[in-house]
């Protein structure tokens, strides 16, 4: 794809759409003095440049992609309008795309009537999740997994709602027997489910989840602001996935997060919230006496926490599923070779003198160690740690992420390591980008190399 001839596309539409309303008039106040633009522009490139190569395979360390050339045309386009899906005359058309997008979205993890809207991120989306369970069952607290992600603590602080951690198993998901235990209470009225932690990539027993949440009557949140396309792939024949029972669950739920800006293409920040109700739209209830009044059609901004919001990032998300449909040819396609590298190199890993697999992953991410003579986890921490910066200062950077396991953790998989710290470092790699599948050898026998020097 041509990113350059398409960018300038979207400017020379804008500029024809622009000339419909006569000769543009331009205030003095706007110029720009071109020499100092020059040295600025330069200045900020230099900046940029000290960025990680998050474009490049070779980096596989956070959740970071660049986002593909035809969101950027789409946000590009749209933000040149510059409109805000607060409300109708804001952004009549992106508002309608935005709609339409969100449709896709709630279709692909199967809800049929859904409420929802797009948000800056994962942590708003929660939120909205979240002051959602507050409102439909006050007083009553969040059960969480000790693998959530942390904004659920934070959310949950923030709301005044009181946040019970369950423990993880051996696989990093929700222990379904310390979660019945939790209910029993009664102090539970939402469990927050998670389909791929942010640390190991772990999806939560959803179906078990559900059916438990239900007989204690409390709601079921999903949190699959990582995970939650992988969804288009639970179906295949080859079962990529696994087991496909706890995705499609997903559609038993009560409200489910799903970012865009991670495994959906998009730019920073796209996140969605999906309910399954509409009539939770009571909840968000509140007026604005010179914003809602040109249309009695709902107003994107009436079912929101937030007020202004870009209409750019639902052009950019509505152009890019023009171009890759939520099905497991389309956009399903970008994310399997991701799969694939996962479970290849956790082959690989469970080979090899030099490295180990923490555990087996359920996505695109792999955690790992150095095998280290001395079976500790603080042996394992230092040479975790040493290894990550021996490879990221090199002349030919191969960047992995670190991530802190905790003792319970460590005990509770066959890997006959000491608990001799409360918690150690291992690594971690995010393959979200499919040309890691194209990668994957070079990056696994550089790991080795690497490895096997810092032992020497």
């Amino acid at each position: 794809m041509d990113l350059s001839r398409w960018l300038l596309r979207a400017v020379d539409e804008h500029e024809a759409w622009t000339e419909q309303f006569g000769e543009p008039v331009r205030h003095s106040a706007t110029a720009v003095d071109e020499r100092q633009l020059e040295d600025a522009f330069q200045r900020l490139g230099k900046a940029l440049a000290t960025c990680y190569p998050f474009f490049h395979p070779r980096y596989a360390g956070q959740m970071i992609k660049p986002p593909h050339p035809v969101a950027v045309v789409g946000q590009l386009a749209a933000m040149l309008v510059n409109p805000n899906n607060h409300a109708l005359d804001g952004g009549p058309a992106t508002t309608a795309l935005e709609e339409e997008a969100v449709g896709l979205l709630a279709g692909m993890v199967g809800f049929a009537t859904p409420l929802g809207h797009l948000t800056g991120g994962g942590t708003m989306a929660n939120l909205e999740a979240l002051f959602v369970a507050r409102e439909s069952h006050p007083h009553l607290g969040v059960a969480a997994s000790a693998e959530a992600h942390y904004t659920h603590t934070r959310m949950c602080h923030l709301l005044g709602m009181q946040i019970h951690q369950v423990p993880a198993d051996e696989h990093g998901r929700m222990d379904q027997a310390a979660l019945r235990e939790l209910l029993a209470t009664g102090r539970v009225g939402t469990v927050v489910a998670t389909a791929g932690t942010t640390g190991t990539g772990a999806v939560d027993p959803i179906h078990t989840i559900v059916d438990l949440a239900r007989d204690a009557g409390a709601r079921v949140h999903v949190d699959a602001a990582y995970g939650g396309f992988f969804r288009l792939l639970a179906d295949e024949p080859d079962r990529p996935l696994g087991d496909p029972d706890p995705w499609r669950a997903i559609s038993r739920c009560d409200s489910v997060v799903v970012d865009p800006h991670k495994h959906g293409l998009q730019p920073y920040g796209c996140g969605a919230v999906l309910f399954a109700d509409p009539e939770v739209a009571r909840f968000y209830r509140h007026d604005s006496p010179y914003t809602y009044y040109t249309s009695g059609r709902p107003h994107l901004g009436e079912i929101s926490l937030e007020c202004s919001r870009p209409g750019a990032a639902a052009a950019a998300l509505w152009l890019t599923l023009q171009v890759f449909p939520l099905t497991a040819s389309g956009l399903g396609s970008v994310l399997a070779p991701g799969r694939r590298a996962a479970v290849r190199w956790s082959a690989l890993l469970e080979d090899s003198p030099e490295l180990e697999l923490f555990q087996q992953p359920d996505l695109d991410i792999v955690t790992y160690f150095p095998a280290t003579p001395l079976r500790t986890m603080g042996a394992v921490d230092r040479v975790a740690q040493a290894l990550s910066d021996r490879c990221s200062v090199s002349s030919d950077p191969l960047y992995v992420s670190v991530s802190r396991a905790s003792a319970q953790a460590f005990t509770k998989r066959p890997l006959g390591v000491a608990a001799d710290l409360p918690e150690a470092r291992i690594l971690r790699s995010v393959l979200m980008k499919p040309e890691a599948e194209i990668y994957l050898g070079q990056m696994h026998s550089r790991l080795e190399e690497e490895a096997r020097a810092l032992r020497a």
